[in-house]
């Protein structure tokens, strides 16, 4: 029988609480029995990690980088110890380790550390012994020797690493969710769950509203060919395999409709139309770190001035008025207008790029409800459009329909 090495990640619902983690352990079992070597991720259970930053924040943490990281990274450690435990009450032999143990190497910046090189020889010596590895997710070691955090989606990406490092044949991600969607079944009843989907469509959903997986994850899976599955804790299903293109015979001209309620839209109302403008305009923004999305410029019936759009995140918009408003005078603009009740729409299949219409289906398919569309932007395998907040279900449900997407 051929042994395969399989790396799991379960997140903090997953291992909630101790009856969790034992539903867990069921997961890591049913590989154990099949003969396979098991890497098994973990996340710190729900709410442990908040609750950390909140005690840490209360100490002003922000002053002290590398003893934040220390705290916050508690969490994992606590699951991946009892993880241990309930396998070990099972008859299975594991153990924990944690980042700096094996050693998962970072650079040097606290908080949002990105991974450089994993030393696996002896957690491969572990893994040959017939142990499964419980591995703390999040957390690396510094070239400091102190302990490092990841950031936003750090267990994720420890899995996806510590899959690429062992060169394992694949990374199961164990969610709250059974899989990835056409769109979010939660507005589209009608969504469907996706068997495969290609890392590019991937990493567009999950950049583009999608909350299934992380994009630094998918990004570091696409770099390495490490083939992700994403299926749910809670129910015995199969989930979605995202992998390469070259592995979907019969690709699907759209594979996914996303939104993301996180945008904000910026309108300078008769900018002057002279070189340099859309420099004076975006570089203070770039230094002030506020990330501009999509753009739209529209010159004037004189060819003297255009009004220029664009969306940064709901969470930067009060800043970037503010930087526009104290660039007024190097501008010369009419008027500054802004609006955070809009949201973004996006249609993505890698089967764009061998198809034309995909573009007008959409704006038909809109037009048709009713819906106007204020913005759009464009890439080889997604179309998005700004549209107001207010028709977003309608958008998607008409935008499923409209590309055969609904499910029978």
């Amino acid at each position: 029988m051929d042994v395969a090495l399989i790396v799991q990640k379960f997140g903090g619902t997953s291992v909630a609480d101790l009856d969790r983690i034992r539903a867990v352990a069921g997961h890591v079992k049913k590989e154990v029995d099949a003969g396979n070597q098991v890497a098994v991720v973990v996340s710190a259970m729900a709410g442990v990690t908040d609750r950390m930053v909140e005690i840490a924040g209360e100490v002003n943490a922000t002053d002290n980088a590398r003893e934040y990281d220390t705290v916050v990274a508690v969490g994992e450690q606590a699951t991946a110890g009892l993880l241990s435990m309930v396998l070990q009450e099972d008859g299975i032999a594991a153990r924990s380790w944690q980042g700096w143990q094996i050693p998962i190497r970072t650079n040097a910046t606290h908080g949002r550390a990105r991974i450089e090189n994993i030393e696996t020889d002896a957690l491969m010596r572990s893994l040959d012994g017939n142990e499964v590895a419980v591995v703390t997710g999040f957390q690396g070691l510094g070239p400091d020797n102190r302990v490092t955090t990841l950031g936003r989606g750090g267990s994720d990406t420890t899995a996806v690493a510590l899959a690429a490092a062992l060169s394992a044949k694949r990374c199961d991600i164990f969610t709250d969710v059974d899989g990835v969607y056409t769109s979010d079944p939660r507005i589209v009843t009608k969504a469907r769950k996706l068997d495969k989907i290609t890392y590019e469509e991937m990493l567009e959903m999950a950049s583009l509203g999608a909350k299934v997986l992380q994009t630094r994850c998918v990004e570091m899976a696409m770099k390495h060919g490490v083939r992700l599955r994403v299926l749910s804790s809670f129910a015995d299903q199969p989930g979605t395999l995202v992998v390469d293109e070259e592995e979907i015979v019969e690709q699907e001209l759209v594979s996914g409709i996303a939104y993301s309620r996180d945008e904000a839209k910026i309108t300078l109302v008769r900018v002057a139309d002279r070189p340099g403008v859309a420099a004076a305009i975006f570089g203070p923004l770039a230094e002030s770190d506020i990330n501009v999305d999509m753009i739209v410029q529209n010159i004037s019936a004189d060819g003297q001035a255009t009004d220029l759009t664009f969306t940064v995140t709901k969470g930067d918009l009060e800043r970037a008025v503010a930087v526009v408003k104290e660039k007024r005078g190097e501008l010369g603009y009419d008027d500054l207008d802004w609006d955070a009740d809009v949201v973004k729409v996006s249609v993505i299949g890698v089967g764009m790029r061998s198809h034309a219409g995909v573009a007008l289906a959409m704006f038909r398919a809109l037009a048709e409800k009713g819906i106007n569309i204020q913005v759009i932007s464009t890439s080889e395998i997604k179309v998005s459009v700004l549209i107001a907040e207010e028709y977003t279900e309608l958008a998607l449900r008409a935008l499923h329909t409209a590309y055969g997407l609904d499910a029978d």
